[in-house]
C-alpha cells in the first residue's frame, strides 16, 4: 500500500478518507445495507445491529479519555473531552434514542465477534500498542503523547465518516417527502447537525495532531486508519438478515438451480491500457530486427492507422446520434440494432486495414506472451476473477469476449493460477513458426459479433443461464441489454450517448439494486422480465463488482493484509 501524497490538497484525515473511497463503497453492497436502504431489512436485525452500539461506545469513552491524557494542547484536551462527553451521553441515552426511532430496545445483548475485534484493536491503539510499537504511557515525552493521541484518532476517525457516508447515500436515493421508510428516523439521526459536527471534528483533531508527525509516523496514522475502516466493514459484512437478499449475487438462494455465467469485455473494462496500442508496440520493436518497414516507418504506419481510427469512430457515432430521431419512450432495441450494424461495418473495414498495412507482421508468439503476462490490470479486476474461478460459489464460467486482435495475449493476462481455465473469444493472428504473418483469423470484429458469440453460448446451455455482462465499450451494448444484469464500468461518452439515443437507462447499480431487492425480498427469486431490459447498472470500479457479486470475500482478504502490515 503506498503512502499519502502530502502535497495533495486538505488534511490528512480527508487524503485519507478519498484515498481509500473503494472500501468505503463495499459497505453499501452488504446485505444488511441494502435491506436498510430497501427498506426490507427485518427489525430484529437491525436492532440487533444497533444493540452492538453499548461496545463501540464504551470503546470510544475510554479511547477519548486516554487521548485526553496525551493531548499536549489545552484546547486539543477540551475538544476531546467534549468528544467523550458526547460519546458517553449516547451511551446513557441509548434505550431512549431507539424509541425515538420506532423501536424497542433489546433486553439483552452480547458482544459479536467482529464488535469486539474493533473495541479490542481501539482499546490497544489507545494504550500504545501500534504494531512493533510498544509505548509505556508514563514514560513517554509530550511529542510521543501527541503522537499516541493522533494514533487513536485515527483509529475513529473512519468509523464516524463512514455512517455518516452510508446515511448519505441511502437519503440520496429516498424520496424527501417519504415518511414510511421504517428506517428513516435512524438515518436521520447519522445526518443530524450533531453527529456530522462530531465527525468533522474528530477529522480536525486528526489533522491538528499529524502536523508535527514524521513519514514514518503519517504512515503509521494511515495504517491504522485504513485498519479501522476495514474492521468497520467487516461489523457490517457481518451483520445477518432474515430476509432474501439480492447481494451477494453469487448466493442468492436459487441459483443453484441456474447456471450464473459471468461475460466481460477485456480492453480498458479489465485492463488498464487498449490491447492494439500494446500490440503495435511490440510490431514497432520487432521491425528493427529485420522487417522490411524500418522502425520509424512502420511506427508513421501506425500513427496514421490510430489516427484514421479516431476520426471516422467520432463520425460514425455523431452521424447515428444526429440522424436517429427518437420517435417514443423507452427502448428502441431494432434502431439500436442497426446503428451498431454500421459499427460493425466500420470496425471491420478498420481491421482490413490494419491486415492489408502488413503492421502486424514480425511479431514473436513469445514476445506477445510474455507483453501479455505483465500486462496492467484495473485495480481489483484480476483479483475478482481469481476469486470466481477458485472459489466454490456458483459461477460456472467465466467468458471474455474481445476485439482484441491476439488471443494469445489475453490468454497469457490470465494464465496465473487458475485463470487459464477462463474461455477467451477473440480474433487470432496467424504464424509461422511462431512469427506472425500480418494476417488474422477474424472472429470477433464487432457489436453484432460479440452479440451472437452471447447467445450461441447460452443457448448451448440445458438449464436455463443467469448471466451477468460487464463491459464499457460501445461494442458491448447489446450484450449488455441482453444479460440478466448488464454493469458498465468506466466514463465511455460513447457508449452513454449512443445508449440514451436509444432509450437506455444508466442507473448506479446501488441504486438499482433497491428496487430488485424489494422484488426479491417479497417473493425469494429474482424477478427476470426478460431479454433486452432498458436499464443498465454503472459501477466505478471493480471493488464493486466483486461485492455485489461475491460478497464480503474483498474486506476480510484485506484485514489480514492489514494484520500483517502493522505488526
Amino acid at each position: 500500500m503506498g503512502s499519502l501524497d502530502l502535497k495533495d490538497e486538505g488534511g490528512i484525515a480527508k487524503r485519507m478518507w478519498d484515498k481509500f473511497q473503494n472500501e468505503r463503497a463495499l459497505a453499501l453492497y452488504s446485505p444488511f445495507v441494502v435491506g436498510l436502504a430497501s427498506g426490507t431489512l427485518d427489525p430484529k436485525s437491525f436492532l440487533h445491529c444497533i444493540s452492538q452500539d453499548v461496545y463501540f461506545l464504551q470503546a470510544f469513552a475510554q479511547a477519548y479519555g486516554l487521548a485526553e491524557e496525551y493531548a499536549d494542547d489545552d484546547e486539543d484536551k477540551e475538544a476531546i473531552v467534549k468528544l467523550r462527553k458526547r460519546v458517553l451521553k449516547r451511551f446513557r441515552n441509548q434505550d431512549a434514542l431507539i424509541r425515538e426511532w420506532g423501536f424497542e430496545p433489546p433486553k439483552e445483548s452480547t458482544c459479536d465477534n467482529a464488535t469486539l475485534k474493533y473495541t479490542e484493536f481501539l482499546k490497544e491503539t489507545a494504550s500504545g500498542k501500534v504494531g512493533d510499537e510498544k509505548f509505556s504511557v508514563k514514560i513517554v515525552t509530550p511529542f510521543e503523547k501527541t503522537k499516541l493521541a493522533a494514533y487513536t484518532l485515527s483509529a475513529i476517525s473512519p468509523c464516524m465518516r463512514l455512517y455518516s457516508f452510508i446515511s448519505e447515500e441511502i437519503q440520496s436515493l429516498l424520496d424527501p417527502e417519504e415518511t414510511e421508510h421504517i428506517y428513516k428516523k435512524w438515518l436521520n439521526s447519522l445526518s443530524s447537525n450533531k453527529f456530522e459536527e462530531s465527525a468533522s471534528r474528530i477529522e480536525d483533531l486528526l489533522d491538528k495532531l499529524s502536523i508535527s508527525l514524521t513519514g514514518e509516523e503519517l504512515g503509521v496514522v494511515e495504517r491504522l486508519y485504513h485498519r479501522a475502516m476495514k474492521l468497520e466493514l467487516d461489523f457490517i459484512w457481518s451483520q445477518s438478515v432474515d430476509q432474501h437478499s439480492i447481494v451477494p449475487f453469487s448466493r442468492l438462494p436459487n441459483i443453484a438451480e441456474e447456471n450464473l455465467i459471468i461475460f466481460c469485455d477485456f480492453d480498458l473494462t479489465c485492463t488498464a491500457i487498449d490491447s492494439s496500442a500494446l500490440l503495435a508496440e511490440l510490431a514497432i520493436v520487432a521491425s528493427t530486427n529485420g522487417c522490411e518497414l524500418q522502425s520509424a516507418d512502420i511506427r508513421t504506419t501506425w500513427t496514421n492507422l490510430f489516427g484514421q481510427y479516431i476520426n471516422e469512430y467520432q463520425q460514425c457515432i455523431e452521424s447515428i446520434t444526429f440522424n436517429e430521431v427518437k420517435v417514443s419512450e423507452g427502448l428502441n432495441y431494432e434502431g439500436l440494432c442497426k446503428a451498431l450494424e454500421q459499427i460493425s461495418n466500420f470496425e471491420k473495414k478498420a481491421n482490413l486495414r490494419v491486415i492489408e498495412s502488413n503492421a502486424l507482421k514480425a511479431l514473436d508468439l513469445e514476445d506477445i506472451k510474455r507483453a501479455g503476462e505483465r500486462l496492467t490490470f484495473q485495480d481489483g479486476c484480476k483479483r475478482f476473477f481469481q476469486d470466481v474461478v477458485e472459489s466454490k460459489n456458483c459461477v460456472t464460467e467465466v467468458h471474455v469476449l474481445s476485439y482484441c486482435w491476439c488471443g494469445d495475449l489475453i490468454k497469457s493476462a490470465f494464465s496465473s493460477g487458475e485463470l487459464n481455465m477462463m474461455n477467451v473469444h477473440s480474433n487470432d493472428l496467424v504464424y509461422e513458426e511462431c512469427i506472425s504473418t500480418g494476417k488474422m483469423i477474424s472472429k470477433m470484429e464487432s457489436p453484432m459479433d460479440k452479440l451472437q458469440t452471447f447467445k450461441d453460448i447460452i443457448t448451448k446451455k440445458r438449464d436455463k443461464a443467469l448471466t451477468v455482462y460487464v463491459g464499457g465499450s460501445v461494442g458491448d451494448l447489446l450484450c449488455l441489454l441482453e444479460a440478466d444484469i448488464g454493469i458498465v464500468i468506466g466514463t465511455s461518452t460513447s457508449l452513454i450517448k449512443l445508449g440514451n439515443n436509444f432509450g437506455v437507462s444508466f442507473v448506479p447499480l446501488f441504486s438499482g439494486l433497491l428496487s430488485k431487492q424489494r422484488e426479491f425480498a417479497e417473493n425469494g427469486k429474482l424477478n427476470r422480465k426478460g431479454r433486452c431490459s432498458s436499464v443498465l447498472y454503472t459501477v466505478f470500479s471493480w471493488d464493486e463488482i466483486y461485492a455485489f457479486i461475491l460478497g464480503n470475500g474483498y474486506s476480510s482478504l484485506n484485514s489480514l493484509v492489514l494484520e500483517k502490515e502493522l505488526l
